[in-house]
Order: structure tokens, then sequence, then C-alpha cells
């Protein structure tokens, strides 16, 4: 018998968003320079913006995270060769290129950089620090692994031109849209040339090494708080607008996080519980936002250590045995969670969320899901069931709750038991990369609301994120496919043929997709973050203003 909702939540103590196209802006039309970001002509100067985000990071290498933790607190320091809006998070504008031009044949991007721009140790930026950025970022030295090495993987070479002009040359041409928001991550910043090169391509370890952005270091407590000063040579001028920054850690979704907005401790905080947020969304002078967030929250199987999670058949299995709505149910006074199959369910080329629901471990009624479950369980071997499965799970409120969660509906529906093993982050993703687990429960990153991008670094084989060592050949095929085809109705079609190999041979389990809720005092001002796309791109607050 399958539990009922009411009574499995009893027993574990369980307490759509429109897609917004990239708008790209055609250079020519208007100056490039009035496209960049522009002081509001309202702004009031001065003051100390107190931003609350996240846990303290690990480390301090940006390009090698895959955590707001990093980009929270080091983003305002760094600048990128393209941006989104802050006024949309959609938008890509010019930021360290003032302009660039894309070859016909789609396979050479020539970015002109801004002149007389400095880093924050006075150093000239130019085109050579552009270089040695992106062939780390696409060709990482040894022992240094960055998620988003596969956006750049048809990168062939990347010439300096003059000091000022770089020309990166595609083997293959790849989706404008797909190679201009990846170059304007908020992840891919800038670093000096010298910086890498002092530092033998690794800065995991290297607290403040110089950027050329609006802000830069002051002092940090690990643990507690960052601290920034308005950098006063930054190239845009009139920006910033806040003199400084402080920006506070703590763990996401928790009553700690909430207390420190709700006593007005911080201006604004990010990754707020429901229950504060409702809270906020009633208080006066207070705005509160929500949009989707680009991540993933799934579980890994590992099919390197363990036999039987090798077989699809297993893998399919557990992924059936997963009561979805009631996972969303346990964690809902914790965090903001949706129902997602392997793609974001809000992305417009994956299957409609109706279409989705209809599907056989989507359905609010799990029975039919979990009897298809035992069936492939008992034809693989295992009908009674697995013993002992070594589940790690990462330190974080909505983790710890689902990780119970899970555990007893794999016991229940499956009879597969396992044991909890909670670690700090910094230790579950070394222990996810090494490959220690039979199970393990996390959250990953996409750097764009792509298939490209999700096909690569979460299922591609030898993907940075793909923990479960999984390859499967025609589904790579058609992730190639994918890559190269520039017509959208064409890339649909493939994208829905790759969503239905991995229904059936699971490279992760996909658990939900997360949406952010953060809320402000009405004194901040030129933050719009409603339409934005997760969180790791508009986190500079250059634009920012306190009235």
């Amino acid at each position: 018998m399958s539990l009922d909702r009411r009574t499995f939540l009893k027993r574990t103590g369980g307490a759509g968003a429109a897609f917004i196209a990239s708008r790209l802006p055609v250079p020519g039309t208007v100056s490039a320079q009035d496209m960049t970001v522009r002081p509001d002509p309202a702004a009031k100067r001065g003051g100390t913006l107190r931003y609350a985000v996240h846990n303290a990071p690990a480390h301090f290498d940006v390009h090698q995270s895959g955590t707001v933790a990093n980009i929270g607190p080091q983003s305002p320091m760094y600048d990128t060769l393209l941006r989104r809006s802050p006024k949309d998070g959609q938008t890509i504008i010019p930021d360290l290129a003032q302009r660039w031009e894309i070859s016909p044949d789609g396979k050479k991007y020539t970015f002109h950089l801004r002149k007389g721009v400095k880093f924050h140790d006075g150093a000239d930026f130019t085109a050579d620090d552009v270089k040695a950025t992106y062939e780390r970022i696409a060709r990482p030295p040894k022992g240094v692994v960055i998620p988003r090495t596969p956006l750049f993987a048809t990168v062939g070479d990347i010439v300096v031109v003059d000091p000022h002009t770089i020309e990166f040359r595609l083997t293959e041409a790849r989706p404008k849209a797909y190679m201009l928001g990846a170059f304007a991550s908020g992840w891919n910043i800038i670093v000096r040339k010298k910086t890498l090169e002092e530092n033998q391509g690794n800065l995991r370890q290297v607290m403040n090494y110089p950027g050329t952005g609006p802000f830069k270091h002051v002092s940090r407590k690990d643990k507690e708080i960052w601290i920034m000063e308005r950098f006063p040579d930054y190239w845009n001028k009139g920006l910033p607008l806040v003199d400084k920054l402080e920006i506070y850690h703590f763990l996401p979704f928790t009553p700690e996080l909430g207390a420190s907005f709700l006593s007005g401790r911080v201006d604004y905080a990010r990754l707020l519980d429901p229950v504060t947020w409702r809270r906020a969304k009633e208080m006066p002078g207070v705005t509160a936002a929500n949009f989707n967030q680009s991540v993933i929250q799934a579980f890994w199987t590992n099919m390197q250590k363990n036999k039987a999670l090798a077989d699809p058949r297993v893998r399919r299995a557990i992924h059936l045995a997963m009561d979805r709505p009631t996972l969303i149910e346990v964690v809902k006074d914790t965090a903001p969670m949706q129902v997602g199959g392997f793609v974001y369910p809000f992305h417009p080329m994956s299957t409609p969320r109706a279409e989705l629901e209809k599907k056989l471990g989507y359905q609010k009624d799990v029975k039919p899901a979990v009897q298809e479950a035992r069936k492939l369980m008992a034809a693989a071997g295992y009908a009674q069931g697995l013993r002992n499965l070594d589940f790690v799970v990462r330190d974080i409120p909505t983790f710890k709750l689902w990780a119970v969660a899970i555990q007893a509906m794999l016991k229940e529906h499956l009879n597969i038991e396992s044991n909890l093993r909670v670690v700090q982050t910094s230790v579950w993703f070394d222990e996810a990369q090494a490959g220690n687990f039979d199970l393990a429960i996390s959250a990953i990153v996409s750097t764009l609301m792509d298939p490209s991008d999700i096909f690569s670094a979460w299922y591609g084989k030898d993907g940075p994120q793909n923990y479960s060592r999984w390859t499967n050949a025609p589904f790579h095929d058609i992730a190639s496919q994918v890559d190269r085809e520039l017509d959208d109705s064409k890339r649909r079609a493939l994208v829905r043929k790759a969503e239905d190999i991995l229904e059936n041979d699971p490279p992760l389990i996909p658990v939900a997709y997360e949406q952010i809720y953060d809320a402000y005092y009405n004194r901040v001002h030129g933050q719009n973050p409603s339409t934005y796309f997760g969180i790791y791109d508009v986190v500079r607050w250059d634009q920012v203003w306190l009235g």
C-alpha cells in the first residue's frame, strides 16, 4: 500500500511564470554607450546598502563556483564582457565590451573593449585580460573545474587584435542568443591576466583579487559580513550610486534571515522563506517579489559505485517512486517550489506543465507510478529492494526535510533503505565530485535557460555537474544536434525527444524547481527582480540608490 499524502506528511513532520525571451540589442541602432546602465535621473547619491544573501562562500573563485554564496557577495567587485540589464534582467547590453559584431556565418564574435578602464589596483584593463579569462573558462588548467566551460565548447581561437579588440573564433556556429547569453553571464567575470599567472590559474584561496567593478573590497568577517566601498575610478561615470555595501551571510530560507529583514537590520533580503515573505508582503513600505530560479533541485545516483543504480530500470523506478506534490508540500513553509521534470517547467521548449502532470512520476495520484516502479525493480532483479545506501545531504533546511521524506518514500514504495549523512555545502560538492555517495541531494545551477547549457553541464558526458557519471549515446547525439540547430521549432522537437530519453534513463532524479522570494524596503530604488531569471546575473548593485 502507498501512503496517502496526509498520513505521509504526518509521519515525516512536513510542514509558473512566463518566460521572457532575451531581447538582443542591435549594435548601431543607438549609441552603445547609451545602451549601458545609466543613473536614474531622480537618484540620490550616498548611503550604505545592507544586503542579506546566502551563507559565506567555501572559497573565492567565482569561475569555479556554482553557488550564490560566491556570486552574491563578489559580483559587485567585477564586470563582464556583456551584461543583463537590471531594468528587466533579460536584455543584453554592453559592459566592458562597448560594442560587438557577429560574422554572417555566426562563427566569429568581435568585441570592441572600452578604453580607460582601470582595475582596483590601478592597472589598465586590456584585451589580454579578456583572453586570459576566457582561455581559463573555456580550457581550464589541470585541477580546475568550471561549470560554465561547456558554454564555450565551440570556441576555437581567442585572438587579441589590439589592446582593445578581441575575436572569438568558433569551430561551428551556435544560436546567437545562446552565445551572447554566455558572454553576458554574471559568472564570467573578467579578472587580470597577471592575477591568474601569479596564482597558477586557481583563485580559490585568493580573497581579494582585483576587478574593474563598481565596488572594491574593504573588509570581510568570515560567515558574517563582507564590506565594500564605491570605486571612485569606475569607468561608468556616475555609478555606483551608494557609497558602501554591507553584504550579510545567512543560510537561505531560515528564520534568522527572515528576522534580519523583519527587524530592519538589512534593507534587502534574498532567498526568504515563504512565511517571512508573506509577512513582508503585508508590511507598509516594503516590496515583496518572486521570480524563477535557474537551478534544479535533485538527487543523484552513483552509477559507478553501485551496480544496482547503474541499471536504468532501477533509476526510473526511483524516479517514479517520488511523490512530487507531497515533496513540495513538505517544504511549503521553508522554500517556494514547483513540480518539474528534466528541463525547466517554464521553458518554452519543454513539455508544458499541464501535459507533464499527466505523466507517471508527476501525477497527484502516485499509485500508478509506484505500481510501474515495483515492476521495474522486479525486472531488474531487485524486487526485495536495496540496503544501506549512503545518502549524502547538503546542510540546508530544504534538503534535510526532503531527505527524510525521500528516505521514507523509497522504503515504503520500493523497500530501498538508506542512511542519511548531512554535510556542509563545501563538503557536499567535494563528495559529489569525488563520487563518495550512493545518493546525494542538492541543487545545481544552469547559466542560461537554454537546453544546450542544461544538456551539457547537467547531463553531458563528463559534464561538470553530471555527478552520476551518466552516459547515454542517443541522448548525447541529440544534445549535439540541439547545440548546432539554429531553428527554434526544430530545436523544440529535439528537446522533446531528449526528454523522453531522460525519463526512461534518468541521469538524476528531479525533485522540484525553486522560486526566489525577495523583499526590500521601499527606500531601495532601482532593483526590479520580478522579471529576472535566476539570481546570478543582476547582482552588481551599481544602479541601486537609497531614498
